[in-house]
C-alpha cells in the first residue's frame, strides 16, 4: 500500500490524546463521607469490571475511528509502481519509411498504427514522439493529431539501430524518473546490428507491425547498355519477390507521354530494353503495376543535351595519344604551344594538362594556381629536363616538389582499384598479373598524397592533391610506354569526365550527390531545382564556368526536377527513392530479452495501462470509521 499524501500520517499521533483521556480520566474526584465503609466496598466491586470493559471498547473503536480519518485523508492506494513517487515519460518512435505502405490485417500498417497511437493514448497524456522526419517532444496526442492524420511515408530511412540511439535521446536526464519507449516498426532487415540496449529505468516495448503479404515487384535500375550514331539502348532491371509473374506491363514515358510499352515475364529477376533516338532530350519515367509497395512502382531518368569538357593542353611534345582520348563528342580539346596560350582561355576551361613542358613560366604557375582554386582540374606531365624550380613553385600548391631524376628502369605494378578514377566499373575484376608498362626514368617526390598508380618498390607514378593528378614520369615513347598501356585511357579520360561532372540518368535521395553545371552566375544568382510547386535551393559553389550542387536529403519526393537560374531553365534532374525499402525480409525479434515484443500497439498500451493502474483505498477507509463511529455509538447507548 502507497499514500498520495503520506505526510498526513504524522497525524496519527493525534491517538495519544483518547489514550491520555481515558487512562487518566482527566477529572476531580469529590469527597462524599460515609459512616459504613462496608456499603461502598461492596459498590465498588459490583460496577468495576463492566465499566472496564466499556472503557476499553470505546477506546479502541475511537483509536480506529480517528486512524481510519487519517488514512483516509493520506489517500491511500495500491499499484504495480511508485506512480506517485517516480516521474513518468513515454518516448514513442513511429517508422514511416516506404516498406510501412504494405497492407496489414486493417489496411496500410502506418495508417493502421497512427490510428491505434491516437485510440490508445489520452489525449492531454504528456508523451513525446519521434517519426524518421520530426521530434514533438513534451507534447499530447491532442496537439499533434492533425500531424499524425497527415503524416506522410519518409524517404529518410532510419536503420533500427539509429531510431533506437535518437529515441534514447529524447528522455530528459532526470534521476529516479520511469521511462517507456515504444519502438512502433516493420524491423525491416538492413546490414546494421540492432542492439536493444538501455539503461536500466528505460522499459523498451517493441512492437511489430506484420504485413499479411510480404510480395513485391520494384524497378530496380535503369541504365543506358549501348549507344550508336542513331540510337540508344536503355536497360531496365526488374525486381520480384513473390511468385512467377508471366506477363508484367512496363512503360516508358517521356515528358508524361506514353512512347514505348512492353512486357516481361518474371520469376526473381528480369531485365528489358527500350530504344531511344540520340540526340534528344528524354524527360523519362519507367512505370509498372504493383498494388502492395507503390513508391518503387516508378523509376525517373534524364537524358539532356550532353555538355561537354573544355580540355587545354599545353603541349611541349607531340599530343597525338591526348587526342585520341579527348574526342570531339565528349570533349572541347584545345592544343597549344606554351609560347603561343592565350591566357584569355583559361578561365574557360574544366581541365588544363601541362605535358612535358621544361620550364614553367611565373604568369603561368600563377594562373594555374587561380585555376584550380575556381575549381578547375590540372594534370601535370613533366619532361625529362625540367625547371625544377619552376615545377615546384607549381607543385608546391599541392603539397608535393620534385627532386632528384632517378634513370632507374620501374615497372607500374600497383593500382589503387578503390579510387574514384578506377572504382566505377573500369575493372571487372582486380587483375595482379598483366602486360606491366614501364619507365625508364622517373623523378623522385616529397609528398604524402594519395597514389593512384604505383612503381613496384612502392613509389608514386601518378599521385592526387585534390584536383591536380601529378606524374612522376615523362610519357614520351623513349622513356615509357604507358601511352600505349590499357591503363592510358580510363586514367586521363576519367580525369576529364570528372573535371566536369555532368548530371547522372538520376540520383538517389538521401545519398551524397554531387554534380556540375556548365553555367556561368552573376552576382546573387542563386540555382534552384523546381518541380512544379515545389523550390529547393541546394547546396551550392561557384566557380568561374561552372557550379558545383550537392544534395542528400532533399528533393525529398522522387520526380523530375528543373534546375533554374531564375526563370531560366538550364537542364533537368531526376531523383528516385532508394529500393532497399523494397526487400521485405523482417528481422527476427524472438530472441529479445527483458524487452516487451508485441504485433499489437493496443497491447502495449493495455500492459502499460494495468502498470501504472491505481487502486484507491480511501472510500474504504471512510465506510471504516463510519462503521466504527456506529459501533461506538451503540457502545455508548446499550452497553451497561
Amino acid at each position: 500500500m502507497q499514500f498520495k499524501h503520506p505526510e498526513l500520517l504524522y497525524a496519527l499521533f493525534l491517538l495519544l490524546i483518547p489514550i491520555i483521556v481515558h487512562l487518566f480520566q482527566l477529572r476531580k474526584f469529590q469527597k462524599v463521607a460515609f459512616t459504613n465503609v462496608a456499603f461502598l466496598k461492596e459498590a465498588t466491586l459490583q460496577t468495576r469490571k463492566s465499566s472496564q470493559i466499556k472503557k476499553w471498547l470505546i477506546l479502541c473503536t475511537r483509536l480506529l475511528l480517528l486512524a481510519a480519518i487519517v488514512l483516509a485523508f493520506t489517500q491511500p492506494f495500491t499499484s504495480k509502481s511508485d506512480t506517485f513517487k517516480t516521474k513518468k515519460e513515454t518516448v514513442i518512435y513511429l517508422d514511416n519509411s516506404f516498406s510501412l505502405q504494405a497492407k496489414g490485417s486493417q489496411g496500410e500498417l502506418l495508417k493502421r498504427a497512427v490510428q491505434d497511437i491516437i485510440g490508445n493514448v489520452a489525449e492531454n497524456e504528456n508523451l513525446s514522439l519521434m517519426t524518421n522526419d520530426n521530434t514533438y517532444k513534451n507534447t499530447t496526442i491532442k496537439a499533434i493529431k492533425n500531424d499524425l492524420l497527415q503524416l506522410e511515408y519518409s524517404s529518410n530511412k532510419l536503420t533500427a539501430e539509429a531510431a533506437l540511439l535518437k529515441s534514447n535521446t529524447i528522455f530528459s536526464k532526470q534521476k529516479n524518473t520511469l521511462r517507456h519507449l515504444i519502438f512502433i516498426s516493420d524491423f525491416q532487415q538492413d546490414a546494421s546490428n540492432f542492439t536493444q540496449k538501455t539503461d536500466s529505468l528505460t522499459n523498451l516495448h517493441l512492437v511489430k507491425l506484420q504485413p499479411i503479404n510480404t510480395n513485391n515487384i520494384t524497378i530496380d535500375s535503369v541504365y543506358i547498355s549501348k549507344k550508336t550514331a542513331s540510337s540508344i539502348e536503355l536497360k531496365v532491371l526488374i525486381q520480384n519477390s513473390g511468385s512467377t509473374i508471366e506477363n508484367l506491363p512496363i512503360s516508358l514515358f517521356s515528358n508524361n507521354n506514353l512512347i514505348a510499352k512492353t512486357s516481361v515475364a518474371i520469376e526473381t529477376y528480369a531485365e528489358t530494353t527500350f530504344s531511344l533516338p540520340v540526340n534528344e532530350v528524354i524527360n523519362g519515367k519507367v512505370s509498372i503495376d504493383d498494388v502492395n509497395l507503390q513508391f518503387d512502382n516508378s523509376l525517373y531518368f534524364n537524358i539532356n543535351n550532353r555538355s561537354k569538357t573544355n580540355v587545354l593542353s599545353i603541349n611541349g611534345i607531340n599530343d597525338s595519344f591526348l587526342k585520341r582520348i579527348y574526342t570531339d563528342d565528349e570533349f572541347n580539346y584545345v592544343a597549344t604551344l606554351e609560347n603561343q596560350l592565350n591566357y584569355n582561355i583559361i578561365d574557360q576551361q574544366h581541365l588544363i594538362i601541362l605535358n612535358e613542358l621544361d620550364i614553367i613560366p611565373n604568369a603561368l604557375v600563377a594562373t594555374l594556381k587561380q585555376f584550380t582554386k575556381q575549381g578547375g582540374s590540372l594534370i601535370i606531365i613533366p619532361s625529362k629536363n625540367i625547371n625544377k624550380q619552376s615545377y615546384n613553385q607549381l607543385l608546391i600548391n599541392h603539397g608535393s616538389s620534385f627532386s632528384n631524376l632517378l634513370s632507374s628502369e620501374k615497372r607500374i605494378t600497383t593500382i589503387n582499384y578503390a579510387h574514384p578514377l578506377y572504382n566505377n566499373g573500369v575493372f571487372e575484376k582486380r587483375v595482379s598479373n598483366f602486360q606491366y608498362p614501364k619507365v625508364k626514368s622517373f623523378y623522385s617526390i616529397s609528398s604524402n598524397n594519395a597514389s593512384v598508380l604505383q612503381f613496384e618498390d612502392g613509389k608514386s607514378f601518378l599521385y592526387q592533391n585534390n584536383n591536380a593528378f601529378v606524374f612522376t614520369a615523362s610519357l614520351n615513347n623513349e622513356n615509357s610506354n604507358f601511352i600505349n598501356s590499357p591503363l592510358i585511357v580510363p586514367t586521363l579520360y576519367n580525369i576529364g569526365k570528372q573535371s566536369l561532372k555532368t548530371p547522372k540518368l538520376y540520383y538517389t535521395i538521401g545519398q551524397e550527390n554531387t554534380f556540375d553545371v556548365d553555367t556561368q552566375l552573376q552576382q546573387d544568382d542563386i540555382l534552384s531545382l523546381v518541380n512544379n510547386d515545389i523550390s529547393i535551393i541546394p547546396r551550392q559553389q561557384y566557380f568561374n564556368n561552372k557550379v558545383v550542387i550537392n544534395t542528400s536529403k532533399n528533393p525529398s519526393i522522387a520526380n523530375i526536377y528543373t534546375i533554374k537560374n531564375k526563370n531560366e531553365s538550364i537542364k533537368n534532374i531526376s531523383y528516385n527513392y532508394n529500393r532497399d525499402e523494397s526487400n521485405l525480409t523482417y528481422r527476427d525479434l524472438s530472441s529479445s530479452k527483458n524487452i516487451t515484443v508485441s504485433d499489437s500497439i493496443t497491447d502495449i498500451f493495455n500492459i502499460l495501462k494495468s502498470e501504472t493502474k491505481v487502486n484507491a483505498l480511501w472510500k474504504w477507509f471512510v465506510i471504516f470509521a463510519l462503521a466504527l463511529l456506529i459501533i461506538e455509538m451503540g457502545i455508548l447507548k446499550y452497553f451497561k
